[in-house]
Order: C-alpha cells, then structure tokens, then sequence
C-alpha cells in the first residue's frame, strides 16, 4: 500500500527530544507549568525538525499544492479502487449538505489524497479520515478558536517551524501532508501507540476525552468489516 518505497523511513525512525528541551522541561515541572511541558514535549527538536521539515517539503513547492493526487501506482490501483469506493459511500452518509465534498470529483480528489499522503507517512488511511472527522468535520476552511487550519486543523506555527511561508494550510495537499507527517512523528515518539500519539496531536496529552472521540469515529464510520 506504501507508493513510495524512500518513504517508508518516516515509518521506521526513532525521533527523540534534544538534551536542551528536556532540562527546559524539567525546570517548567518545578514551577507546576504542566501545559507549557506538554506543548514543549510535542515539538520536535533541531534535527527533527530538519527531518520533519524535508518531509513537509517533498512535493509541495508546486502548483498543484491544492489539487487531489490523481497519478497513484499501477500496482496499488485495485486496492485503491475498492477501498475508495466504500469511503465514498461512507463519506456521503455523514457529511451535510452543503460540503464541497458532496461534488463526486472534489471527493475522488479528497481520497486520493487521504489514501496517498497516509500511505506516505506509513499511516491507516481511515486513521485520517477520522481525525478530519472530529477535528473540522470534513470542513476545508476550518478554523478552530485556537487558530488550526484546514481538514486535519494544523497550528499555523508548524509552518514555520517544519515548512515554508508559502504553504497554505487550506489547500489540501499541504494540510495532509503536514497532518500526517505530524502524527507519524508522534506515533514514533510514543512507540506505536495510536492512543497517545493522537493525544498529543490535540495538544492534549494524558486526556481520554480527544482519543476516544477519534476511536470512536474510526469505529463508527470508517473501519471496514
């Protein structure tokens, strides 16, 4: 399922927090600063940071940074097919009237995209679906109080801290490239576990409340039986 083989190192590499973060974290937990540790112990460090950034860069200084990918690998085209068109009839069962993604090629494009970039990132493509579930509700223009963008409702400052000033968090190549790049790193901080790596993609650490609403989606609408 993975479409490119380099790729698959995003998968396999350990990324640890540098020496610098971790004394900085511990002298925040003598002065009881709990959710400045938690937010400082999500941010990757100067080498990952490098790495992470040459993720994000990988294809999106283009001009099709907002458009669907269409090109997917012969091999990988009747698992692809199957599995779209179930999502497809799924999708359409929970979105409202008025989403973008009623339009039958805006939603081929959407999936596309949701199955390559997770797929790129070693990621269960219905894992993705569900986070754009409850995080904007399929909304592409989706701005949370706290300032995340887009589908997979990035934080602007990923931006600067892993990409470039000319990606947009609305165009939807760049939103799930960085949404995915992003839970794959913190699922290779916390070994696999999918539980607390999305409790740190919500900033939230150490909480049921944002996993089991993300396991529960997954469960509900998009696990294939």
């Amino acid at each position: 399922m993975v479409f490119v083989t380099y790729l698959n190192c995003i998968c396999k590499r350990r990324l640890k927090i540098c020496p610098k973060v971790t004394t900085l974290l511990n002298r925040l937990i003598g002065v009881g600063l709990g959710m400045l540790v938690g937010l400082l112990v999500c941010l990757p460090s100067t080498a990952e940071e490098q790495y992470l950034r040459l993720s994000t860069r990988v294809a999106l200084d283009i001009e099709n940074s907002d458009l669907g990918v269409i090109v997917l690998q012969q091999n990988s085209l009747p698992h692809y097919q199957a599995w779209a068109a179930d999502m497809s009839d799924r999708l359409l069962k929970i979105i409202p009237q008025a989403s973008i993604l009623r339009n039958k090629q805006l939603r081929t494009e959407f999936l596309s995209t949701v199955y390559y970039e997770s797929a790129r990132a070693g990621l269960d493509p219905q894992w993705v679906l569900a986070i754009i579930e409850v995080e904007s509700a399929f909304r592409k223009f989706a701005i949370s109080n706290a300032g995340a963008h887009g589908f997979m409702q990035v934080m602007p400052f990923w931006v600067d801290l892993i990409g470039e000033q000319n990606h947009s968090l609305f165009h939807l190549r760049t939103n799930l490239r960085y949404g995915t790049v992003i839970l794959r790193h913190y699922l290779d901080i916390e070994d696999g576990d999918l539980f607390r790596a999305l409790g740190r993609y919500n900033g939230s650490l150490g909480r049921a409340e944002y996993p089991d609403l993300v396991l529960r989606a997954l469960s509900k609408n998009w696990y294939r039986s």
